[in-house]
């Protein structure tokens, strides 16, 4: 029978691990198949120049806020300067201040010109937004030429050829802007006049003002924008003079080898996304710089290869289909198993991905590993390959798939193998049931055969009948029976022993008592005499060690009976302090005290002093007194004791108010210490409604025992 239930609750063991084996070799072919699939878009973006821009891809480094990255916008961006349709991009605006200033005439103050910026792409223009903090705004004069005499924009790029091209934007108020293109020659340092402007009608956007400043939107043609971009923005802050003082931009706008990069993700590369159409995988091509170039599919929906093997909806009307699905399912979900969660997306719309997969693709080498989501509710696939041109990396293609699909079709297993070993044990438990009620109603009357074998004063009534089975009950009632006989046997040897007894034992004791009647009768010697007051001493010295053991136990009869009243509790301690100068003639005492009123018992606090003043005086040092302070603060008064001496071993801390422990050493063999003295103290206190503390003065030369009591106001 053990046998058979070891079995039973071995095979859900069993099946438990299969279905985790079944699950590692599912992940091991998710892990190789996304790994192809890399390979796969990889090999098709091999060797083709024209889908990475060369200027970006053998930048030695990406500097953040110079070089920019337009992010892929969802919907189009409406140009009022409001910046509502940013709202989703609020976290990837970057912060311009100190750190990018390309002029400032007076040391710079970060109250006066700062701004955030982001870019983005949609349907062929690029649109940036800019929220720029600038406390004094000038806008530029209607009847002025110039536009470098008041607050402005400087946009310089270059164009797909490769030319550079700069462009002003100078409001005369708030509301609809167009770009101005400075015809300058090359030379940056002639006024920026109308004779120099151009009217650009391509680029257009909004000015609004805000309390703060004002808000930039603009939108550029993709086809007029080249691989460099820069944005500088030029404060003037009087009205008067209208002289420059801050210019902070992405990077100077006077050189195109100034500029910072404008990466753009690539409609070609998204086209070929598009084309392969995968629909399990989340894929990123990015540049060497790990800059997202484009970006195809939804992680969410990113189940891997294995979610196609599940089967939902069977349409099964079978009574288990529906047993399974109102009652067992819900407790699998319940307490064994666990549904696939959604989960956030750490990664979505990032312009830059990173991991040491990725680091590793970049080196010309694929890898493959598993992360956690950010909110660790899902495990996540993630693989890279590189790209090749001309034997250099030129990117790599990322792909990620999510482990939902393999977390389901290990559910669907763990329900079949649950589903089973579920029928497996309610038909074994059925069989094992039955035999083990066959087996009780046997263990049952041998049960009863044993209880009436044996009356209630252990006197043998019936014999035991052995069964005749040749199995372990059959052996058992056998060994009984045996038991039972040999028990009469005894029983009967018991009944006749007292009688037995009584016969021997009567002589024995005649001599013995005639011996001590003739003893008493005897004069004692002085040896005796000396014996007799030896054993009267050791009866004194155990009556002291009673008496002391007993008074804990009388004090608390006592406090319980107590009746309290408000009294002067300095006259008490004061007048206790006298009678201690008269009890203890060799120790000096030191007494302060503060007129301090208290509701309690006075015959117990005059007792708690008695064994405070006492174990203070015995640990005393010769010649130093044992100083005695009243205070009280609030409505608490605190009684402190202090003497100079030997400290309290470490050990000791917190254990000395407890019954029966003391650190004497019990020199003075005539006086018992059963460490009673400081157990009574803390219950006198404790009826007070009071705290004991005891512990190394700070300055380490003795002990201090602090006593706080609840204390009257002032009357």
């Amino acid at each position: 029978m053990i046998l058979i239930a070891c079995l039973l609750f071995t095979l859900p063991w069993f099946g438990y691990n299969y279905v985790l084996e079944m699950e590692k070799l599912l992940r091991q072919g998710q892990e190789q198949t996304l790994i192809g699939t890399t390979r796969a878009v990889a090999t098709a973006l091999n060797e083709r120049p024209n889908l990475f821009s060369a200027q970006a891809s053998f930048l030695r480094s990406v500097e953040k806020g110079r070089d920019l990255y337009a992010y892929e916008l969802s919907t189009p961006i409406t140009l009022d300067g409001e910046l509502n349709d940013w709202a989703d991009y609020d976290g990837q605006l970057l912060d311009y201040g100190s750190d990018y200033i390309q002029f400032s005439r007076l040391p710079y103050n970060s109250n006066t010109l700062t701004f955030r910026h982001v870019v983005g792409k949609y349907d062929g223009y690029l649109y940036a937004a800019f929220d720029v903090t600038d406390p004094r705004l000038v806008y530029r004069r209607k009847d002025s030429s110039r536009v470098d005499r008041n607050d402005h924009l400087i946009i310089g790029m270059t164009s797909p050829k490769g030319e550079f091209h700069r462009y002003a934007i100078a409001p005369y108020e708030s509301g609809w802007i167009n770009a101005w293109q400075i015809v300058d020659d090359g030379d940056t340092t002639i006024p920026l006049s109308q004779d120099h402007l151009v009217l650009e009608s391509k680029i257009h956007g909004f000015w609004r003002a805000t309390d703060k400043g004002y808000n930039v939107e603009l939108r550029i043609p993709l086809d007029m924008l080249g691989n460099k971009l820069g944005f500088a923005f030029y404060d003037v802050n009087s009205r008067t003079n209208r002289d420059i003082d801050t210019i902070i931009g992405t990077s100077n706008t006077s050189r195109a080898n100034k500029l910072g990069t404008i990466l753009v993700p690539s409609p070609e590369i998204e086209q070929i996304l598009k084309g392969i159409g995968h629909t399990s995988s989340r894929i990123w091509v990015i540049d060497r710089h790990q800059r997202v170039l484009a970006q195809t599919g939804n992680i969410q929906q990113s189940n891997g290869v294995w979610s196609s093997s599940v089967k939902y909806g069977d349409n099964n009307d079978s009574w288990w289909a529906k047993l399974e699905e109102s009652v067992l399912h819900p407790l699998y979900y319940r307490y064994l198993l666990s549904e696939p969660q959604p989960f956030h997306d750490d990664l979505k719309d990032a312009a830059k991905v990173d991991g040491v997969h990725i680091i590793q693709a970049l080196k010309g080498r694929g890898y493959s590993y598993w992360r956690q989501s950010d909110d660790g509710k899902a495990v996540i696939l993630a693989a890279a390959y590189p790209i090749w041109l001309d034997n250099k990396v030129m990117g790599a293609v990322v792909a990620e798939e999510s482990t939902v699909g393999i977390q389901t079709l290990k559910n669907r297993a763990m329900e079949k193998l649950l589903n089973a070993m579920l029928a497996i044990i309610i038909v074994g438990t059925l069989t094992l049931f039955l035999f083990a009620s066959k087996i009780s109603g046997r263990i049952r009357r041998l049960r009863d055969e044993a209880e009436q074998a044996i009356d209630s004063q252990g006197r043998i009534c019936q014999a035991i009948t052995p069964l005749k089975q040749h199995d372990e009950i059959g052996d058992l009632s056998r060994s009984m029976a045996d038991m039972v006989n040999r028990l009469g046997q005894y029983n009967h040897y018991l009944e006749n022993l007292s009688s037995r007894l009584s016969h021997e034992l009567r002589t024995p004791v005649a001599v013995v008592r005639s011996s001590l009647e003739n003893l008493s009768m005897h004069n004692l010697d002085a040896e005796s005499e000396r014996y007799i007051d030896r054993a009267q001493e050791g009866v004194q010295r155990l009556s002291t060690i009673l008496s002391s053991m007993t008074e804990a136990t009388r004090i608390e009869q006592s406090l319980q009976s107590a009746d309290k009243e408000t009294f002067p509790f300095n006259e008490l301690v004061e007048g206790c302090m006298h009678g201690y100068q008269l009890a203890y003639p060799e120790q000096a005492f030191s007494v302060k005290t503060t007129k301090t009123m208290i509701h309690g018992a006075p015959d117990h606090l005059a007792q708690l002093l008695d064994k405070l003043i006492a174990n203070s005086v015995d640990f005393s040092e010769s010649g130093t007194p044992v100083e005695v302070t009243l205070s009280k603060l609030q409505r608490t008064a605190f009684l402190t004791i202090r003497n100079t001496g030997p400290l309290l071993p470490d050990e000791m801390a917190g254990q000395l108010l407890n019954s029966m422990v003391s650190v004497r050493e019990q020199e003075n063999k005539g006086k018992p210490h059963l460490g009673l003295g400081l157990y009574i103290a803390r219950l006198i206190t404790e009826f007070h409604e009071g705290r004991i503390t005891i512990t190394n003065r700070q300055d380490k030369r003795g002990v201090e025992v602090i006593i706080a009591l609840p204390c009257q106001g002032e009357e």
